[in-house]
């Protein structure tokens, strides 16, 4: 059995027979949870193990999106609320040292929050740069509103978390934050010049090419590919995000079962690989769609395989010691002093 290069959802917070038989024919390198698949921590530890299980392998990687703010799948009362990244970005605006700390301290909490019941990916930090007029669907996700804080504090977000042996997900690579709309919807249309694109959303991009994982925008640039959003575009693949941004990590593609993209779910698939991506990315756990992204992937092989095992490799077993506790009171204490 081969694994391929596509990540699955499920349907509910317990695999049903026909899930495990097709997880274990498929074999698919990952998973992602959502809040349908959310109940008790020792639920989710459960489902994380039968999951892994079905594949055969125990380092099989589990996603999940867990920023804070609107985008929290796992919440109270089994875990706490967090902040979104605009509320990081407004902490002791004088201080950017400070904004820096506390960043890093909720990411390192959230870690500690995923791998106690299995999680080892998380889907942040958001590296987009919002706009005016853009879409809200990036809005106070965003850590600022210019280039260098999204990209000081994604970077410390990105490292509380691998601090805690879990990995990060840049995302939405090249940039979403000037979309116009939202690409769970519609397809988003940018009409920005390269030059200013290359300045202002993908300027956050070039500064964290370190890290292991990245999730592609399906949205379009017209001053580089006015036919394909970036998901299923060679050009961008390889004039933005390869050369421009300079990334070598593995590119998975942002939620396949998203309308910002047509056709059927095999040639979306065919479309994103063709294009330079990695790794299929598919959530909804809809079994005839996951089928066809699953038919439509390859094996994952040749640089897609050293860029996979690359980001497992980034995993530590030794995470950073927290005192969890402690580390909330002064998580807590930083947000009380917004107003």
């Amino acid at each position: 059995m081969k694994t391929r290069a596509f990540i699955a959802g499920c349907s509910g917070t317990e695999l049903t027979p026909d899930e495990v038989a097709f997880f274990k024919e498929a074999d698919p390198w990952g998973f992602i949870l959502f809040r349908r698949n959310v109940g008790t921590p020792e639920q989710v530890r459960a489902l994380c193990a039968s999951l892994r299980d079905a594949v055969g392998r125990a380092d099989a990687p589990i996603l999940i999106d867990q920023e804070g703010g609107r985008v929290q799948r796992m919440g109270p009362p089994h875990w706490p609320k967090y902040p979104s990244g605009s509320v990081y970005g407004r902490l002791h605006a004088n201080d950017p040292l400070v904004q820096r700390e506390i960043t890093r301290l909720g990411a390192r909490l959230i870690a500690h929050d995923l791998r106690s019941v299995g999680i080892t990916v998380d889907c942040l930090p958001v590296l987009d740069v919002p706009s005016p007029g853009a879409h809200d669907v990036i809005g106070d996700r965003a850590y600022g509103k210019s280039p260098s804080q999204v990209a000081i504090l994604g970077r410390a977000a990105a490292e509380g978390l691998l601090a805690g042996g879990v990995l990060p997900v840049v995302k939405h690579m090249p940039g979403h934050g000037r979309a116009g709309a939202d690409s769970h919807k519609a397809l988003p249309v940018v009409e920005a010049s390269r030059e200013e694109l290359e300045r202002h959303d993908f300027a956050p991009f070039r500064m964290l090419t370190d890290m292991p994982l990245a999730m592609t925008a399906h949205v379009v640039y017209t001053a580089l590919d006015p036919e394909r959003p970036a998901t299923t575009s060679r050009i961008v693949m390889e004039e933005i995000i390869r050369s421009h941004i300079g990334y070598d990590g593995l590119v998975m593609t942002d939620d396949l079962s998203m309308h910002a993209l047509s056709g059927s779910f095999r040639d979306r698939t065919e479309a994103a690989f063709g294009a330079g991506c990695d790794m299929a990315l598919h959530c909804n756990g809809n079994m005839e769609e996951m089928s066809a992204v699953a038919e439509a992937a390859p094996t994952l092989s040749g640089e897609s395989l050293r860029r996979a095992n690359a980001a497992l490799a980034r995993i530590t077993h030794d995470p950073e010691p927290l005192d969890p506790v402690d580390a909330r009171a002064r998580l807590d204490s930083a947000l009380a002093m917004i107003a």
